[in-house]
């Protein structure tokens, strides 16, 4: 309790004081980011997936060096990945539990000690609740709107057709924040509610150089001509195949090839970071 602190009203975000219904009490625990720092909200499913999870560390990581701070709610799944990937590039991370600040009621408690580095590496806790409020079902709505209303843009990793994560895309758009969501496989649930949104009309992001601009940085994107071009005919084979994700040993029936020529080849590519592995299956990066 000694570090958390009610802000006085000249303290507020203002961004947070434009927004319908503004907070009327705030609590931080931490440092506030400066109005230089870009703030971007970083939301999805709480059961995320394999894709998901190397999505939000690629994209988030995409960012280190830039004057970026990762805002999320410090929940299980994605909020959990963005809040730890921005601590890895060394961002700054903000984050908005369901709850008050005090350690005793956090939410989930499996995430206190993720709160204590957030505030340790220079990020901050906010909260609209009193320190001792225990997290409620009704506090997490409550909660998504300022992070909406924090936030130059909101990105939606993973979610959903009737995930709660839609609920703070919807309010960015009232908030006139920009959406980003992340494309998926058609099949997969997960990503039902983000290719909706593209369809809506939300900004696909499909690398870091696509993130990077739309928060309106100018970025050199990497020649993957030139990339490939340094590779032997060998890896260019493997290149082709890799249109789809394709599991190792489909790799080497296809290529006709011995399996300690294959497994050579495929990780001369990984260290070029071209390809990657996930599950046992294959695809290019």
């Amino acid at each position: 309790m000694a570090n958390i602190r009610k802000l006085k009203k000249e303290e507020f975000p203002k961004t947070l004081l434009e927004i319908p219904q503004p907070p009327k009490e705030l609590w931080l625990e931490g440092v506030l980011p400066s109005d230089e720092k870009i703030l971007l909200c970083v939301v999805g499913s709480r059961r995320l997936t394999s894709y998901g999870k190397e999505v939000c560390r690629k994209l988030i990581s995409g960012l280190k060096g830039y004057p970026v701070v990762i805002v999320s709610g410090l929940a299980v799944g994605i909020d959990t990945i963005a809040h730890q990937t921005a601590l890895e590039a060394g961002l700054p991370a903000m984050a908005l539990p369901g709850s008050g600040l005090s350690r005793e009621v956090i939410y989930p408690s499996s995430n206190i000690s993720l709160a204590d580095r957030i505030v340790e590496n220079g990020g901050c806790l906010l909260s609209e609740f009193p320190p001792e409020t225990k997290a409620t079902q009704w506090g997490f709505p409550q909660r998504n709107r300022l992070m909406a209303g924090l936030a130059r843009a909101v990105l939606i990793v993973e979610a959903g057709q009737k995930s709660g994560t839609l609920i703070t895309a919807r309010l960015a758009l009232d908030y006139n924040r920009d959406v980003l969501a992340v494309p998926g496989p058609i099949f997969a649930p997960n990503s039902q509610g983000t290719n909706w949104l593209i369809r809506q009309g939300a900004t696909p992001i499909t690398s870091p150089e696509d993130l990077l601009e739309a928060l309106g940085f100018s970025v050199e994107r990497p020649d993957q001509k030139m990339l490939f071009e340094d590779c032997s005919p060998e890896e260019r084979a493997v290149l082709d195949l890799l249109i789809e994700t394709l599991p190792r040993d489909e790799i080497i029936r296809q290529l006709d090839w011995s399996a300690s020529k294959a497994s050579a080849v495929l990780a001369t590519l990984e260290l070029k970071g071209l390809i990657k592995e996930s599950l046992g299956e294959l695809h290019r990066i």
